[in-house]
Parts: C-alpha cells; structure tokens; sequence
C-alpha cells in the first residue's frame, strides 16, 4: 500500500530522485519552483527538511500569517488536517520531504509514551532548526542516492521509530507552544535583502546596505531580520559564503585561495579559520572528505 499524500501541492515541483515508498512512510526529494503553490489540507503527518537553496517564503495556515527564510537545515512540521491556505517562495529550493501516516504516530504514541492513540496530534512547527529532524532527513536521502541494500529495512525501521518519537516527545500539540508573534520583516523586503545577497554575498557587504534595501536603520534592521530568520545579518551572510565554499571544494576545480577570495573572505587564513569555526573541518578536509 502506497501512503496518500499532498501532491496537489507539489504540481510542478519535480522529484529529484525516485521516491521510496513503505505502507507509513514516503520520502521524496523535490525541487520546489519560484512561486505559489496550491492551497491543501494534509492527509497525513510531514517533516520537511531543506538541503539546498535560500528563499524567503510566505504562507497563511491555519489562519494565520507566517513568514521566514528556508535554508539548508530548516525544518517544518505540517500535521494530518492542517490547513495552508496560502504559500509563496521566491527562489528555488531543494527539500526532503518524509511523510508519515497518522498510524505510525499513533502506534509510537501507545507503545513509547503509553497514550491513547487517538489523542496523538502533532501541532505546526516551522521554521525549526532542529539538530535530530537535519540528521534524520541527511539520513534518508542519502538511501534515496544509492541503490537498495539488504539491511535498508532494518535501517529504515529503526529511524522511523526515533522520528515518531521525536515528534511526540517535543512536537505534539500538548508539549508545543507556538511562539508569541514577534515583529517581522515584511515578505517584500525580506526578499529584497535576501537577493542582494545573494548578488554581493563575495563582496564586501555591510550592514548599512542590507538595512538600505530593507529602508530600516540598521538597528530596527538588524533585530527584524533576526527574529525573521533566526539568524543575524552577519551570521547569515557568513553561512551563505560557507555554503557557496562548499560547493566548489566539492567541484575541486579552484584552489583554497581562489576559493577564498571567490567567496568573500578574502584571505585563505580568515577562509580556514571561518570554515573550521563554522563546519568542524578545514577546508582541505572537507574537500578530501567529498572526493573520498
């Protein structure tokens, strides 16, 4: 038996990969395009993981209006019979999508917390970094890159149980609390700062040019986008230059100093210090890590 899913919302979203389907779980790789996608209520439980892209996105679900910036590691939870109204991204992202039956949410519920299956609900988590759900969600789609192993089963069966556990112990509607509506960066000038560095995240960009495009101070700017995307203007630009890094270490065309000065750090020295701080490796390391 093959899980029902949302694919109405999905309509012009490719799969990247072939999807894996088992009767509780379907993991899919999907490029999600510029633009709105369709309204949809859920039928079943999801956990969507981005991997690749930054955009600003705006949706209203459940009545309510929502806005932030997916990256590479940003999770949302979507629960069976939630609502989205409305959903807008403004560039391409690459996300993992692992959709769950309400029956394996339920049967974690019993087993693990020793609650009535029935009361199990998760509630709408979005825009989470969430160390496990990024482990998880790296986990399956590296299954979904190579060809089918004997032992697949066992692995699968052991991380959908951690995930619906996961979900129940922090997510579940009478453990969530959803956060307390904050100022934010409205979507249009979100998307205007988001862009401009995405052109001039090599140079040097300051603070002032950002806040400039937003038509904010930088203080208001600065505290607006923090609390938008979870991250500081600087964190976010050094993350988004980290991430170009990898990119072309994983090419392997360019030397570190090219590299270096390619992304916006302008030394190799300043480029090994950031990388190490921010990844746990030299770049060097990474680079022999990805042609191994």
């Amino acid at each position: 038996m093959t899980l029902l899913v949302h694919h109405e919302k999905y309509e012009g979203s490719p799969h990247l990969h072939t999807p894996l389907d088992w009767s509780d779980l379907r993991i899919e790789h999907r490029r999600l395009e510029p633009g709105s996608l369709a309204p949809v209520t859920f039928t079943c439980n999801s956990v969507v993981v981005a991997l690749a892209g930054r955009t600003p996105v705006s949706r209203t679900a459940n009545g309510e209006r929502q806005r932030a910036v997916i990256q590479p590691g940003t999770a949302c939870i979507e629960p069976a019979g939630f609502d989205e109204s409305e959903a807008e991204i403004a560039s391409p992202v690459e996300c993992l999508h692992i959709h769950i039956a309400p029956s394996l949410v339920g049967w974690s519920a019993l087993a693990d917390f020793d609650i009535d299956p029935d009361r199990a609900r998760l509630a709408y988590a979005g825009g989470l970094r969430d160390p496990l759900l990024n482990q998880i969600a790296i986990a399956f789609h590296g299954i979904l890159l190579r060809e089918p192993e004997p032992m697949d089963r066992l692995l699968v069966d052991g991380m959908r149980s951690v995930l619906a556990w996961h979900l129940l112990a922090k997510y579940s509607i009478d453990r969530w609390r959803t956060p307390l509506p904050r100022p934010s960066l409205p979507y249009s000038r979100l998307k205007r700062v988001v862009d401009l560095i995405e052109e001039r995240f090599s140079e040097a960009i300051t603070l002032r040019d950002m806040a400039a495009e937003a038509g904010l101070s930088d203080f208001h700017f600065s505290r607006l986008f923090r609390q938008t995307t979870g991250l500081s203007p600087h964190r976010y630009v050094t993350e988004r230059r980290i991430h170009a890094a990898q990119t072309k270490l994983a090419d392997g065309h360019s030397s570190l100093v090219e590299i270096a000065l390619e992304t916006g750090f302008g030394s190799q020295a300043s480029f090994n210090r950031v990388f190490l701080k921010q990844t746990g490796l030299t770049p060097g390391q990474f680079r022999a890590l990805r042609h191994r």
